[in-house]
């Protein structure tokens, strides 16, 4: 991986939708060599998909959470959370918590209800987003040294 495919990262995060034309001229290539060059990172798994950013408040999903559980069981709650339709991630940590999952849903009354569904697998503390970002381009400046 040189400079030039750092560039092509850093504009296919920003947007995965641009041309391979534009994506050619922004990098100063023509765009079958810009191409080949993203295929080469597919094939490496650098990249690993393509993906639609979703307005969650145009679906009723104005309410997002992140929910930490000391889990009393793991496997369980895994499963509950992977079935759950409000889930939108789960990560397995290290550390006093044992899980951190990120829910979007329609109200606090859904959330009410989620937490009190998952409690059967752990102890939750709870955290409404007030606000932040997402889906910032990763710095790959240290991955080239």
């Amino acid at each position: 991986m040189d400079a030039i495919d750092e560039q092509i990262l850093r504009q296919l995060q920003l947007n995965a939708k641009i041309s391979m034309k534009e994506l050619a001229a922004f990098v100063h290539l023509s765009a079958p060599a810009v191409a080949e060059r993203v295929k080469k990172l597919e094939e490496q798994n650098i990249i690993e998909g393509y993906y639609t950013k979703i307005n969650l408040i145009s679906l009723n999903r104005s309410i997002v959470a992140l929910v930490l559980f000391k889990s009393s069981d793991c496997k369980k709650l895994s499963q509950f959370c992977h079935s759950h339709p409000d889930v939108l991630e789960c990560y397995r940590v290290a550390g006093e918590i044992s899980y951190i999952v990120k829910i979007a849903t329609a109200s606090v009354e859904t959330l009410e209800t989620f937490i009190d569904q998952a409690m059967l697998y752990g102890t939750p503390s709870t955290n409404i987003v007030l606000s932040g970002y997402e889906n910032k381009p990763l710095s790959l400046n240290n991955i080239m040294d």
